[in-house]
């Protein structure tokens, strides 16, 4: 039933006012978020077509498998290092600083015999610790993050050696006592499905509820979109870059307990040029490197369009440094593109009045169709005098929206 003068209705939609809603809530969204994270997707499922069908043996369960294991230690550097990214900072010791935490951790459980959940709740606690300490030579060392994690770089991988004694390092394989249930973790089901991809995708989820729920998320965005006019409105910015930079560390040591999982070794100069991989990632996802814009779900994405990539040049006869020149285009296609949308942008903020109107007049438009849906969906009352009425005032509100200069 529905009352008019309070604009409620309760019941079902019919099925033609609930598609009509359906389909205009998606055209909203589009309009809100842009066409990049849809043009992701869409260049996501293109890449993934065209190799299964010139690729060699490439459509495939055990490729398919093969690209979500390919995922997993990438996977949580990228969600990680989108947050120092979109404050407009960089995180170069991503790679190397999970390394540092999976060989410590290997370490403590060899030398001390420590219990292995305890040794993973260690392996995270020390990217955390890398993580504030950038975020520290960032924001109140004033230090440019390219500088800054770029000596983190260096003093992690020293440290790799170091506390290594430049020997590989090795976690208890699954037969082993303690291994069993921390190799299944990342490891293939009996139906060779890789357990790791629904740990990713848990991680995924909480960090897009931190970044996009959380008063953490929204400051995040405040110091990326600009910094100064956050300090001035009273944001705490240096406190912010540092839970930034923190949150990082945090994924940082789970990709370093990803890779001790899915490996059966680890070697002091591991982790090189992941950081890298990450990063591209992250820019192929949508993130700007100018900061205050991106998403968990297009940095996910752009992690498996690379994944996609290396799995699928090989299957149609590239060569490895050729598949490097093939990733390097896109990476400079999504930076280019990422240049264009901030030019873009700023065009678009000198007619702000004029989109505000626009969007007040759509508003009134949706809230309109939204009667009519539920005037449709009651077949208790005659409303084709009022749904009559409506659609002129839709008709003069779309002919009010053309004429605004």
């Amino acid at each position: 039933m529905y009352d008019l003068e309070t604009n409620t209705f309760t019941g079902k939609l019919g099925f033609k006012s609930s598609v009509n809603r359906r389909l205009r809530k998606t055209k909203n969204y589009v309009k809100r978020n842009g066409l990049q994270k849809l043009l992701t997707v869409a260049a996501l499922v293109i890449i993934y077509i065209f190799f299964c069908i010139f690729g060699r043996n490439f459509f495939s369960f055990d490729t398919f498998t093969l690209i979500l294991r390919h995922s997993y230690f990438i996977g949580f550097l990228a969600i990680g290092v989108t947050f120092p990214i979109i404050t407009g900072g960089i995180e170069l010791s991503i790679g190397s600083s999970a390394l540092f935490a999976a060989m410590s951790g290997g370490v403590l459980l060899t030398n001390t015999g420590l219990p292995m959940w305890l040794v993973l709740i260690i392996v995270v606690l020390l990217g955390v610790t890398v993580g504030v300490i950038n975020g520290v030579l960032v924001s109140y060392m004033n230090l440019p993050p390219f500088i800054a994690t770029l000596g983190t770089l260096m003093v992690t991988k020293g440290l790799s050696g170091i506390v290594s004694n430049s020997q590989t390092i090795y976690y208890p394989t699954i037969t082993e006592p303690g291994g069993w249930w921390f190799r299944s973790l990342f490891n293939a089901t009996s139906n060779n499905f890789p357990l790791g991809a629904f740990v990713l995708l848990f991680f995924a989820i909480l960090a897009a509820v931190i970044l996009n729920k959380t008063v953490i998320g929204r400051y995040i965005f405040a110091v990326g979109s600009n910094e100064e006019a956050a300090r001035l409105s009273g944001v705490k910015t240096k406190k912010w870059k540092i839970m930034a930079y923190a949150i990082c560390g945090f994924y940082v040591g789970l990709a370093g307990i990803a890779f001790a999982a899915s490996y059966s070794g680890i070697s002091p100069g591991a982790g090189q040029g992941y950081e890298l991989d990450a990063i591209a990632g992250v820019v192929i996802g949508g993130t700007s490197l100018s900061g205050g814009v991106g998403s968990i779900s297009g940095t996910v994405i752009g992690v498996y369009i690379m994944s996609v990539l290396k799995s699928g040049l090989p299957s149609v006869g590239v060569e490895q440094f050729f598949q490097y020149f093939t990733i390097g285009i896109v990476v400079i296609i999504s930076v280019f593109i990422d240049v264009y949308r901030i030019k873009l942008a700023n065009t678009v903020k000198k007619s702000d009045n004029k989109k505000m109107k626009i969007l007040a007049i759509e508003f009134d438009i949706d809230e309109l169709l939204i009667k009519i849906e539920h005037m449709n969906s009651d077949r208790s009352k005659d409303y084709s005098q009022n749904i009559v009425k409506m659609k002129a005032e839709i008709k003069k509100l779309k002919i009010d929206k053309k004429n605004i200069k």
